[in-house]
């Protein structure tokens, strides 16, 4: 797909804009799981590559200050739906993570017990599908759905989607993997798809969408599971990066402690990289089918992540360069995204855009572009960016997280606030609350809060105005917290979790590395090594 030549990324210097039509632009809206900010050539990496995905955002406008409204998926993914934060909107957490007592059962012995959160996108909530079709829009959803499933009558058919090809309460490919079959009970196994990727297979029900309807108005959803672990990719693919790490030069020690768990120090993961490049040759065929039907010319297309790569747990997947953490955490790494948006008829080219924004501004953009009176009841938290894509200005507002739970990746309870290029992060297990400057720190390496007291007052009251105005929920302390076992936990993590990691790092990028016999279905069984 690396070859695919778009009619809508034709430079803009030479580009005619088309001349506006009455019907309403289509919308193709890219959702991809767990991609971090630094995991794409065009936001910075050597060593993924990404060239749809990178054409695609040089065509339109890079917001390099975009974010996730939770560094975890179910909570973010609701957000982009319903335009508001988090604690507005109730589900905090990711889809079934335990909470309470329940919590303290898997023997994480941290100090706080999490609250109870919202475990389904509230069917109350009036969601983008619901306004566009509404609006005449035929409504299509694709992949990663989990928000809910059949059993609380939350699926993507139960929120304004006409159309569900494999959306239900999973987080990831768990039944079949990321090579056919599938056996997602929302999605039909094909006997012609044999080695096909998940990726692929969703970009190809998508494309089968766009030409059924394509004289007609279309929202088409398009949710990878990738690149959620478990990470797979082919046998080629997987030699392909581990050459190129070889080349790059592999580091002896491939990981460090952050604060609670092990984070991995490289972009050199051979696996993750294939599955990334799975991910983007999707992308290149659903923007190849617009092209080939002439739909290019009026079609929105919107691509972002749901939270930052994995730096830590799950499958030590990535790194995020210059940002700290990933995934879960409360840092950049966990909350900044690729956020980019493709208007048609706007001369764009690759701008990139500095203001902060959030997934919550993505259901009112979209209703402006539209041509679509907005909904500030509902999208209570977003603001339309249609002024920053036609080079104006928005109105300065703060952005905010709350996150009352410990996540898997490492991440803490904390509350977030960022303000121009101030952002403070507050504690909830011993109350202490930190200040970055992300104008001159962007890897948050500097904590300011000593010699800015009367700003971080400042920041903490708005923070705790606005979460009174949320109602939100809150963890609490475990009257029974065993310190010791903490502790323990934490010295595993560094003398017996981060020598295994290691060692499987070493593994995979040695020469004969195999991961079973069929590299995870991507290839037949020969039996031979």
């Amino acid at each position: 797909m690396a070859g695919v030549s778009l009619l809508f990324l034709i430079s803009c210097g030479n580009r005619k804009e088309p001349e506006p039509t009455a019907k309403k632009p289509n919308i193709l809206f890219i959702l991809v799981d767990d991609l971090g900010y630094a995991d794409l050539g065009v936001m910075g990496s050597s060593y993924y590559e990404t060239p749809n995905i990178d054409r695609l955002a040089r065509s339109g406008t890079i917001f390099t200050n975009g974010y996730a409204t939770c560094a975890v998926c179910s909570p973010s993914r609701a957000s982009l739906l319903n335009g508001q934060f988090t604690a507005r909107h109730g589900l905090t957490q990711y889809e079934g993570a335990k909470t309470g007592q329940a919590w303290k059962a898997l023997n994480r012995h941290t100090k706080l017990l999490p609250p109870e959160y919202g475990h389904h996108l509230d069917t109350n909530d009036v969601v983008l599908p619901e306004v566009l079709k509404d609006n005449g829009y035929v409504t299509f959803f694709a992949g990663k759905w989990h928000l809910g499933g059949a059993a609380n009558r939350s699926l993507p058919t139960d929120h304004g989607f006409d159309y569900n090809q494999g959306g239900y309460e999973k987080g990831g490919p768990y039944s079949g993997g990321y090579f056919s079959p599938f056996n997602n009970p929302y999605m039909e196994d094909r006997d012609d798809e044999k080695g096909m990727s998940l990726s692929m297979k969703l970009a190809k029900e998508t494309s089968a969408f766009i030409r059924e309807q394509q004289d007609s108005t279309f929202l088409a959803y398009l949710s990878f599971y990738a690149v959620h672990a478990p990470i797979q990719t082919t046998r080629a693919k997987w030699k392909k990066y581990r050459d190129k790490a070889d080349r790059m030069g592999i580091a002896e020690k491939g990981f460090e402690m952050e604060r609670v768990l092990p984070a991995r120090k490289y972009q050199d993961n051979p696996v993750y990289a294939g599955l990334i490049e799975q991910v983007d040759e999707a992308v290149g065929s659903v923007l190849k089918t617009l092209e080939e039907l002439g739909l290019d010319k009026n079609t929105i297309v919107v691509f972002t992540s749901d939270n930052g790569g994995v730096t830590s747990g799950d499958n030590y997947s990535t790194n995020q360069l210059e940002l700290r953490g990933g995934k879960g955490y409360q840092w950049e790494g966990g909350l900044r995204v690729p956020y980019f948006i493709y208007v048609p008829w706007l001369a764009q080219g690759g701008e990139k855009n500095e203001e902060p924004v959030s997934g919550a501004d993505l259901y009112p953009t979209l209703l402006d572009l539209a041509d679509i009176p907005l909904r500030p009841e509902h999208h209570a938290d977003g603001v339309s960016l249609k002024p920053l894509l036609e080079g104006k200005e928005i109105k300065e507002r703060p952005l905010f997280w709350h996150y009352p739970h410990y996540g898997n990746q490492g991440g803490e309870p904390v509350s977030i606030m960022r303000k121009g290029n101030y952002k403070i992060i507050h504690y909830w297990e011993d109350g202490h609350t930190e200040l970055y400057d992300l104008a001159s720190d962007i890897g948050e390496t500097t904590d300011l809060s000593a010699q800015n007291k009367t700003l971080v007052g400042q920041m903490k009251q708005e923070v705790t105005d606005w979460l009174e105005d949320m109602d939100a929920q809150y963890a609490e302390v475990d009257t029974l917290w065993n310190e010791a076992a903490w502790k323990q936990r934490l010295a595993d993590h560094k003398t017996k979790l981060m020598p295994k990691l290691e060692q499987q790092r070493k593994a995979m990028l040695s020469t004969d590395w195999r991961p079973n016999e069929d590299w995870w279905g991507s290839e037949p069984v020969t039996g031979k090594q």
